[in-house]
């Protein structure tokens, strides 16, 4: 799992098989397994000569983070890279200086195994395609801000702006 291994590979078997488990996994037919691993950090804008040709709030160049998460592009690389297949969930197995490396769980929809089971046939109709993509599975779904379960349909955190409005501006309330 160096630098030098490849940047998406199927792995034999799970290098953390208990919480493949948890997140759906079963080492049977019709599972795979795939590592890959994602390049750490942000991202810089890509202008010439670090010219934005737009107003000073959009100044920035070199702080800039991505809206999701690496496990999300990791997720989406995945599914893209295999695209008969369908991605149920992934996890992190570590990281270095440089990289970050994550499982992906993906699923054959059109395996016997998958299709005759009660528990997975789910994930074979067409409305679960590039699950990753519309950011359904778990990281994606993380990073659009929802959780589980009642009451959680409501989007988590918000903007950064609002964030820093929230804390930098004094609210006086009238209490008439």
């Amino acid at each position: 799992m160096g630098v030098h291994s490849q940047a998406l590979h199927h792995a034999p078997r799970s290098t953390r098989p208990d919480k493949a488990r948890r997140l759906g996994y079963k080492a049977k037919q019709g599972y795979v397994i795939c590592r890959i691993r994602v390049r750490r950090g942000g991202c810089k804008r890509p202008v010439p000569k670090g010219a934005t040709y737009c107003k000073p709030v959009h100044h920035g160049v070199n702080q800039l983070k991505f809206a999701r998460s690496l496990q999300s592009v990791a997720e989406e690389r995945a599914g893209r890279h295999c695209g008969a297949l369908r991605v149920l969930n992934s996890y992190w197995v570590g990281e270095d200086s440089v990289y970050k490396f994550f499982e992906v769980i993906l699923i054959d929809p059109s395996h016997k195994t998958i299709r005759r089971n009660p528990d997975t046939q789910w994930i074979t109709k067409p409305v679960h395609k590039r699950r990753e993509r519309r950011r359904l599975a778990s990281a994606g779904t993380k990073s659009r801000g929802l959780g589980k379960g009642h009451k959680c349909h409501h989007t988590v955190g918000g903007s950064r702006r609002a964030a820093w409005r929230r804390c930098n501006n004094l609210q006086l309330r009238c209490y008439c």
